[in-house]
């Protein structure tokens, strides 16, 4: 005797993703992205910022230092935080410096990506 199948029964063993549920995904994927592609940079800045902290501690006078930080805010190009923005200290005979600063990423209409950033040289 012969098995017949029924086109319902084979379809509704097929598994897999429709257009349109592909669709969506593209779309979520695509928006999460465009995201990361605009924070990248601000990671980039961050990491800068700290480099060019770590730098200045090698300074003796809190004007020496920012100017050290101020020479390689020049070079590396970043405007988020200066030399004046810096929190100098001194802690067991080592220079602390230490910096806070935001950035906003606009998103869509009145939606922005505040990212929050914070440092200190140990």
């Amino acid at each position: 005797m012969r098995t017949v199948r029924s086109s319902r029964n084979s379809a509704a063993r097929q598994r897999g993703i429709s257009f349109i549920g592909l669709v969506f995904v593209a779309v979520v994927l695509a928006c999460v992205g465009v995201v990361v592609a605009q924070v990248i940079p601000t990671l980039i800045e961050y990491q800068a910022i700290y480099k060019a902290a770590n730098k200045a501690k090698e300074g003796s006078t809190v004007p020496e230092i920012r100017a050290i930080f101020d020479r390689a805010q020049a070079i590396d190009d970043f405007q988020s935080v200066m030399g004046r923005d810096l929190d100098i200290k001194k802690v067991n005979d080592k220079v602390v410096i230490s910096f806070a600063y935001e950035r906003e990423i606009p998103l869509f209409g009145p939606a922005y990506l505040v990212l929050k950033y914070k440092g200190e040289t140990n």
